[in-house]
């Protein structure tokens, strides 16, 4: 297989693109690395792509790999002709190559063995013969009965080499294949209860899949994660079916003559019990592990989208910040954050049952935002959540200054709370102290706080505890350091949690940088990152463009140009007719012009391509330039509303916290998120929610019902 021209063909891309790109992660670069800063090489390829790609090379690579160890395997029985080593060569997928090697690999005790242990091989070579098998059935069977081999009739005699055929058929790479593709367009997957008890919240989860039924083809990622969960939790017995007539008179074709014999029946009835013995169950297994796989892939996708534009977030900067972990008994403890992130207060309150301290901890928190000159107040989506936000509501409406407040997701809150790294960070606070801290700094710079949790955490997926956990870390660690990179990282202030995920920066290296602008103070060029231990000049390349200095001895240094472009960029502002000062000044005007009237010339008399010669430009246009700042930034509150005031027509203003195979939970202020079900999101016709909304929009939507005892509430976008 020529892979890369695979590669070519399935992402229609040029092959020159695919040669380079492979050709560059082989050399060791980072995907951020490539997208960004090698453009002319790849042909401006993105991220997502660039990984999407990797990851098919990764599979490609191992066919190609599984392929010569099958072909050893076979050469070492013995075995290999030229017409299988082509048909191995040939093979385009894992599940094939599994398919010619099936009758060549080692089995257990089968009854297909035994019988040839039976020295019933030969028999069963003459039955499917057919036309060429000579004589009456008893006199040739007569041959291999033998007592002491365990074949005391002819009966036993057809069995055993019955067995045989019916193994040969199951281990043919042919007919599973087709078996296996007809059972993916016309099978279906179906599910029943088992009768075990149901809890209320299974019954609500797993009453759509009592008695369900849906094409193998059409079924959606969703319900596959869903009917896997339910059949480990006990709840739902599921299987595939296919219309056997079909599949065996397929067998029969193949396998039968037009001119029948005399053996024909009984490879009928061979045919008929490999079908039914051998290989619907395992074509069942497999397929049943194939929806799983993409079932996954997909949730992985959905999840990763998610999880980039939640970290993408807008940061609410120059804020001094009050954060509120919510709890009952236990109190809800508040941690005060200035505008850069640092402790500046905290204490615990009890405004909630069983206490209900409520004037006590309005005077506690009125004195905070009158000493620390609060601005915002950050609450946690959890236990006693409701509470508090009606607590706080109440409190804004008695305070001199206008302050407002906001709801956050907690989730992965008390993760990192309870983890090594906080302990480190804030040795003196207790677990639930730090998870206010936490829910603080999420609203400053989601992105640098949230690096510092498990992606999987975060709660921005769906089913993500039943998926491959390796394959999920992968992906989702993809998204981090590919969201971290497009920002970029200040070099003074970033976190080791943050810096481990900068191109070309492991945890080792991570760790030495701090350690380094502990002992030296901060860094004023990024010279000096070469200093640091175990950061060598591969390390260099693949980090310098995304780690920012702000106030440093060069405004280069807090761009994402490339320090082995700053002679270029030194060559366009002389080209240009501008000096390094009228970048700090922002003096610019009329740059971006001067540099799309000639572009090509412009780049060449730079010595670069014009992909990097835009991305230069527009970087001296905006140093220091946060992309996130683009988007719109969260809705603040300053009162609140309960699911009790919602009526149905009422139109509001709320914000997507996660996206679904089948719709979106908005925040409508009221405590409980609502579904926009996917039939919901437009007056169109909708292939999937990610289409129309992304985590993280203020979007317009329509109260449709409100269902108080389930705490449900559901929502429109059509014609808001």
């Amino acid at each position: 297989m020529d892979i890369l021209k695979r590669l070519a063909e399935e992402f229609n891309i040029k092959h020159r693109q695919v040669e380079n790109t492979v050709a560059l992660i082989d050399e060791g670069n980072t995907i951020p690395f490539i997208s960004r800063y090698r453009k002319e090489a790849t042909g401006e390829l993105d991220d997502q792509l660039l990984r999407e790609l990797n990851d098919r090379l990764i599979y490609l690579r191992s066919v190609e790999q599984r392929k010569e160890e099958v072909k050893r395997l076979i050469e070492e029985q013995d075995k290999l002709t030229p017409e299988l080593e082509a048909k191995i060569d040939a093979a385009q997928k894992l599940a094939e190559i599994e398919d010619i090697y099936r009758p060549y690999k080692q089995k257990r005790r089968t009854r297909a063995t035994i019988a040839k242990e039976k020295g019933l091989e030969p028999l069963a070579d003459l039955i499917i013969a057919q036309h060429l098998f000579e004589g009456n059935i008893d006199e040739v069977c007569a041959n291999y009965i033998d007592a002491e081999k365990g074949v005391n009739s002819t009966d036993e005699a057809i069995a055993g080499a019955m067995d045989i055929i019916a193994e040969n058929i199951s281990d043919n790479a042919d007919y599973r294949k087709y078996i296996r593709e007809y059972t993916m367009l016309n099978g279906v997957i179906s599910s029943k209860a088992t009768g075990k008890e149901e809890t209320e919240r299974n019954r609500d989860v797993y009453q759509i899949y009592h008695d369900f039924s849906e094409p193998i083809n059409k079924i959606a990622h969703h319900r596959v994660l869903a009917l896997n969960r339910g059949e480990r939790e006990g709840f739902l017995s599921v299987k595939i079916d296919a219309d056997t007539d079909s599949i065996t008179d397929y067998l029969y074709s193949v396998l039968i003559p037009k001119k029948r014999s005399i053996t024909s029946e009984y490879v009928e009835l061979a045919a008929c019990d490999s079908y039914k013995r051998l290989i619907q169950p395992s074509i069942e297994n497999e397929i049943r592990n194939l929806l799983t796989d993409d079932s996954q892939e997909g949730a992985i996708k959905l999840f990763s989208q998610n999880l980039k534009n939640l970290l993408l977030s807008p940061p609410i900067k120059d804020k001094v910040v009050l954060g509120l972990d919510p709890a009952y008994r236990t109190g809800c403890k508040i941690a005060v954050i200035n505008s850069t992130g640092r402790v500046l207060d905290t204490a615990i309150i009890y405004p909630t049952p069983p206490q209900n301290k409520t004037e006590e901890a309005k005077a506690i928190l009125k004195n905070l935002i009158s000493k620390h000159n609060v601005d915002l107040i950050s609450i946690g989506n959890g236990t006693a959540s409701k509470e508090s936000e009606i607590f706080i509501a109440q409190l804004l409406k008695e305070l001199d200054r206008k302050v407002f407040y906001l709801v956050v997701s907690e989730s992965g809150a008390s993760v990192y709370s309870a983890s090594k790294l906080a302990a480190e960070e804030f040795p003196e606070y207790d677990v639930s102290l730090r998870s206010a801290v936490s829910i603080a700094r999420r609203v400053q710079d989601p992105l640098a706080e949230l690096v510092k949790i498990d992606p999987k955490a975060i709660g921005v997926g769906q089913y993500q505890h039943d998926m491959n956990q390796k394959r999920l870390g992968e992906a989702l660690g993809g998204v981090v350091e590919d969201c971290v990179n497009s920002v970029g990282v200040d070099l003074n202030t970033a976190s080791s949690s943050l810096l481990s995920y900068v191109s070309g920066i492991n945890a080792v290296i991570s760790k030495n940088i701090i350690a380094y602008r502990e002992e030296k103070g901060r860094f004023s060029n990024r010279k000096q990152l070469t200093k640091v231990p175990k950061l060598g000049k591969k390390a260099f390349e693949q980090c310098a463009g995304f780690l920012r200095i702000t106030d440093g001895d060069n405004i280069l240094d807090n761009t994402a140009v490339h320090p082995e472009s700053y002679n270029a960029a030194k060559k366009l502002l002389e080209i240009t007719g501008y000096c390094p000062e009228d970048i700090k000044v922002n003096n610019l005007v009329g740059l971006s012009e001067k540099v799309m009237d000639n572009l090509t010339e412009v780049a060449q008399q730079c010595n670069v391509g014009v992909p990097t010669l835009r991305d230069i430009t527009n970087e001296l246009l905006k140093p220091g330039r946060d992309p996130r700042s683009e988007a719109e930034p969260p809705k603040l509150l300053a009162d609140v509303m309960g699911i009790e005031d919602l009526k149905p027509g009422m139109v509001l203003t709320g914000t997507v916290r996660n996206v679904i195979d089948f719709g979106a939970f908005v925040d409508i202020g009221v405590h409980q998120d609502g579904l926009v079900h996917i039939s919901q999101l437009a007056d169109k016709y909708v292939k999937h929610p990610m289409d129309i909304v992304a985590v993280g929009d203020v979007v317009n939507v329509r109260v449709v019902e409100i269902d108080i005892d389930r705490n449900r509430i559901s929502l429109s976008m059509r014609d808001v």
